[in-house]
């Protein structure tokens, strides 16, 4: 997957929400470094939530911070807690939720020690499923607001600093510094779009929770038309439902000085962004597949971007062609055989058919990952060799499925256009086999 799942998500309160103090470094330190996973272009980092440690979803696209997928934490205690209605992306009404305040949130000696949490209590909203770890949460402007943040990609490490007149002389040196508006708790920046040679100015919002290139919303301007070359697809899940819309190629994206050639972008249909509350003039999103060809600073206080390119700057721009999202349904218990580290001995065991035994080796069981497919794109490669939703991955290329993350099957079906697939699967008790072969439409 792209990653089929977005966590492009953007809320409203039917209740006023008050700012936050925010994060702030502990002590006088001038810097800390928190570590991340980074999964399908999304930054995942751990946070210390009332004394338990809790993973969470980093987005510069949400204003408050959430709770979800508790279940499995019934040591968490939060505090001052209250209803109210949670509405976004989607085409569907508001879910129920609750507000906590003045909860102590820490990772690694950055803290705010009066912090307001949003929990969502619908246990179907889970993003683990289709991201392979635990997601607890999702957090976002308190985290920027106070100090200047360093995303370094390459080395999946987020940069803290204590702002000073040293640091960001530095800063200046080896980055290219680009104008920011904060609105609603949120950056945004102008860029360029060029669609059927005609290149666009567009406000774009500073999206860290999505991980596609860009999102475009068409009715926001009439040039923003979607090109011969698109596919209908899930974009994502809000929480007001799934966001639909098209995926396609634009002939040019620019920021600043760096641009980018026939990237894969997105266009949510008018349903699924009618939740949200737009600042003016706003056009789209920027995520993280262009957001990992560089190392980024928020300077959240200054309104200012800072970019320099990474390792992962002239990546080609791909998608997943096999038309399969799929997702985590649990676990299952799987008997592996380990070898046994061993001074070679003279066994001369024997079984009853007077064959002999290796006994270099013994038995062993582990928990792995049971893959479902959740969603099939229509028409796409695995819809038209006969793949379902519901299907169970037994194997895939002749390997089992659960040897592979999610994300690395994942980066399978986005690999090579013309590459054959082979895919086992279980459905209704009974084993079937299927092959297609992976193919661009874009």
């Amino acid at each position: 997957m792209k990653i089929r799942f977005i966590f492009f998500i953007v809320f409203t309160f039917w209740q006023f929400a008050f700012s936050q103090q925010g994060f702030q470094l502990d002590t006088n330190k001038k810097k800390i470094q928190i570590p991340f996973q980074l999964i399908n272009n999304l930054i995942f980092i751990p946070i210390n939530v009332n004394g338990v440690e809790l993973n969470f979803l980093l987005d510069t696209g949400v204003e408050e911070t959430i709770l979800l997928s508790l279940d499995d934490k019934e040591g968490l205690n939060l505090n001052n807690v209250e209803k109210i209605k949670l509405r976004g992306l989607g085409n569907e009404e508001s879910v129920e939720g609750l507000k906590s305040k003045n909860n102590i949130l820490s990772s690694n000696g950055f803290t705010d020690r009066h912090h307001d949490l949003y929990i969502v209590l619908d246990q179907s909203f889970n993003f683990s499923t289709h991201i392979g770890i635990p997601v607890n949460g999702i957090i976002g402007y308190s985290f920027f607001k106070n100090n200047l943040i360093e995303i370094d990609y390459d080395r999946k490490k987020i940069i803290i600093y204590n702002e000073n007149d040293k640091i960001l002389k530095k800063i200046n040196k080896k980055y290219v510094q680009i104008p920011i508006s904060i609105e609603r708790n949120k950056p945004y920046t102008q860029a360029l779009v060029t669609i059927a040679e005609k290149e666009i100015s567009a406000k774009l919002l500073l999206d860290l929770g999505n991980s596609d290139a860009l999102w475009l919303f068409q009715d926001t301007n009439a040039a923003f038309q979607i090109p011969e070359k698109s596919f209908d697809d899930f974009l994502g899940k809000g929480f007001s439902g799934d966001v639909l819309g098209k995926r396609t190629r634009i002939s040019k994206f620019k920021i600043d000085k760096f641009e980018f050639q026939n990237p894969i972008i997105a266009m949510p249909d008018s349903n699924s962004i009618k939740s949200v509350t737009m600042v003016k003039n706003r056009a789209g999103s920027i995520g993280g597949e262009i957001f990992k060809r560089f190392s980024i600073i928020f300077n959240y206080k200054n309104n200012q971007l800072f970019l320099r390119k990474s390792n992962h700057f002239d990546a080609p721009f791909q998608y997943n062609m096999s038309g399969i999202e799929l997702q985590n349904e649990g676990m299952q218990w799987v008997q592996e055989t380990v070898p046994l580290q061993t001074v070679a001995i003279n066994d001369n065991t024997f079984d009853e058919n007077g064959n002999k035994i290796n006994s270099n080796f013994k038995y062993k069981f582990s928990l792995k990952p049971v893959y479902t497919i959740a969603n099939i794109r229509k028409d796409s490669p695995a819809e038209l060799c006969g793949l379902k939703k519901g299907d169970i991955l037994i194997k895939i290329n002749n390997s089992p499925g659960y040897k592979y993350s999610l994300q690395g099957i994942n980066e399978i079906l986005k690999s090579e256009e013309g590459k054959w697939m082979d895919f086992e699967i279980e459905r209704n008790g009974r084993i079937l086999k299927f092959k297609f072969q992976l193919k661009s439409i874009l």
